[in-house]
């Protein structure tokens, strides 16, 4: 199984249900309007005025324009989905904002990119579980950023990645791979937002990894550890009648919240100067 293939043509087909479930007028309408994923990190992230950005995995580019909000320099986002980038494209120009938007599959980043370009690599919620190789994915996040740059990543825990779907007795069951493996196949009519239709492409390939394999791949890449922050919230539902949510979009376990890890904040910066 292709997993690029399956997965591309899974992110083609939601794209117009993420269109209209996205709630996009509100970036058109407020000039200062910004992702909740962004404002979660908001003081994680910091000042980011006169970097240059680049935004992995950017989808329809909610995210990527929040960035481009907070005063960079230049942003860049890239993604495998052409559908996803014509819609985001189409919203940045609704919004004035200039955005570089590149079609590529995130291994070949370098390539389509450029290496050392960067001063900030940014990914969101929901990037990591798409590639098999998660050293491969640091190797490539180091060649994109100039020495000094940095890169910061929200996403989902590997143990609540490991869940099985919401259950009638709402029992937390562990039932797939927390370590790196050679992916799960899925098949999901319905997307994470709320539509009618099933999506055309509903089968994909998912994989997990470890908070030690991404810490360890980021370190062996060259990169020095900044920060790491375990997170009891995820900026959706995905465990049904045992979450509520508790503001901005963000949900948790409704009991006991401490049991279960929802996403992490990790940040690493790539030395300034480095040994040849």
């Amino acid at each position: 199984m292709d997993y690029v293939e399956v997965n591309r043509a899974n992110w083609n087909s939601r794209v117009p249900h993420h269109v209209q479930g996205y709630g996009l007028d509100r970036y058109r309408s407020d000039p200062d309007y910004l992702s909740h994923v962004v404002r979660f990190d908001l003081a994680r992230l910091g000042s980011i005025e006169g970097l240059d950005v680049v935004h992995l995995q950017c989808h329809i580019g909610t995210d990527t324009l929040s960035l481009a909000r907070l005063g960079a320099r230049s942003v860049t986002g890239l993604d495998f989905s052409a559908p996803a980038l014509e819609a985001a494209a189409q919203l940045a120009g609704e919004c004035g904002a200039t955005i570089d938007y590149v079609e590529g599959e995130v291994y070949a980043a370098v390539d389509v990119l450029g290496p050392d370009r960067f001063d900030l690599v940014y990914t969101g919620v929901g990037a990591l579980c798409w590639v098999p190789d998660v050293r491969r994915w640091a190797q490539v996040v180091a060649a994109l950023l100039r020495p000094g740059g940095r890169l910061f990543i929200r996403e989902g825990h590997p143990v609540l990645w490991s869940l099985s779907d919401p259950r009638p007795d709402g029992l937390l069951v562990v039932e797939y791979p927390y370590f790196e493996t050679d992916g799960v196949p899925f098949t999901e009519p319905y997307s994470y937002v709320e539509h009618e239709e099933p999506l055309a492409s509903p089968d994909i390939v998912h994989f997990n990894h470890g908070l030690a394999e991404v810490i360890t791949a980021v370190l062996d890449a060259g990169l020095q550890l900044r920060a790491i922050e375990e997170h009891d919230t995820v900026p959706w539902n995905p465990l049904g009648d045992i979450m509520e949510e508790v503001g901005d979009s963000e949900f948790r376990l409704r009991q006991d919240p401490e049991r279960l890890p929802g996403t992490y904040t990790l940040q690493a910066v790539k030395p300034a100067h480095q040994d040849r």
